[in-house]
């Protein structure tokens, strides 16, 4: 396999952190005229560090609990197979919330109050995804904690960094990353719905029957192409046959696909395809100079 502490961090999936605080940026730059370049780049790498610290907190986590077994069919994990010792990657994980923290001092200085408390809500959610009494990944409320924090919340305070305020227009948008977001962890969880039933999680893919996982991807896929921000912003987008073109076949995908090992495939082509809409939304809101 790849190098263990690569495997833990899990690179791939960092452009769910990195899109929102991009987009949230990029509507202000176009909106206001100014760029604050110290801001932007610490929130980028403040959000990348408390991914990191969710990921490898995850893989130290579930490997203590026992959650990750010889049978998972996720992408292998270093801690369960023995390549990096679980208290080795817990310390890497509270690092990487340390680096956020720091951080996170300077854009509390520069953004005041709601981004502290944008900031201390992400570090105690990133620690509790796998870790405390009620792990959110365990829960069926994980779809729900990754459409606010890498939706409404990621996007939210990287506008709010960059203009000192909200504004309506940035639910549209935010609130299709955050639902291509939750759509990854929909085939995250499907995929492992069995061997999650026998650990005793409760997601809501073990809860609801494998047709209403499929439906929930789907609408996570497709409902945001439906928003006005989306859809009409004074003109219709001229990347937006393309980009639905690709949504309808990941969706079509899940549909077809048999569960197992085989939806790894389908996860990774979901986080890509929340990157790629980012970066057209960017472009298109960059040259038509409309926020």
């Amino acid at each position: 396999m790849r190098h263990p502490w690569l495997a833990a961090i899990r690179p791939k999936t960092l452009g769910l952190s990195v899109s929102p605080v991009a987009l949230g940026t990029v509507l202000a730059w176009s909106e206001q005229g100014v760029l604050h370049w110290l801001p932007a780049l610490a929130a980028l790498v403040a959000a990348m560090a408390i991914q990191i610290g969710t990921n490898l907190h995850n893989d130290a986590a579930d490997h203590l609990k026992g959650t990750d077994t010889p049978d998972r069919l996720g992408p292998p994990r270093a801690s369960a197979l023995g390549l990096l010792d679980a208290g080795r990657v817990k310390r890497a994980a509270f690092l990487a919330f340390g680096v956020a923290f720091v951080l996170g001092i300077y854009l509390v200085y520069w953004g005041g109050w709601p981004i502290l408390v944008l900031g201390l809500t992400s570090l105690a959610a990133g620690a509790a995804y796998s870790g405390g009494p009620w792990p959110i990944s365990e829960s069926p409320l994980g779809e729900v904690f990754v459409w606010l924090f890498f939706g409404l919340g990621a996007v939210g305070g990287s506008y709010w960094l960059q203009t000192g305020q909200l504004s309506w227009s940035l639910l549209p948008p935010a609130g299709a990353l955050g639902a291509f977001a939750a759509a990854v962890l929909v085939v995250n969880n499907y995929r492992d719905r069995y061997t999650d039933a026998r650990a005793g999680r409760k997601t809501l893919a073990v809860l609801l029957p494998p047709a209403a996982s499929r439906l929930a991807y789907a609408l996570l896929m497709l409902g945001p192409f439906l928003l006005p921000g989306i859809l009409w912003r004074g003109a219709l987008h001229w990347w937006l046959l393309p980009a639905l073109l690709v949504a309808l076949y990941l969706v079509w995908l899940m549909y077809h696909i048999p569960h197992g090992r085989q939806l790894n495939a389908l996860l990774g082509l979901t986080a890509r395809f929340q990157l790629l809409f980012t970066v057209f939304f960017c472009l298109e809101t960059l040259l038509s100079g409309r926020g």
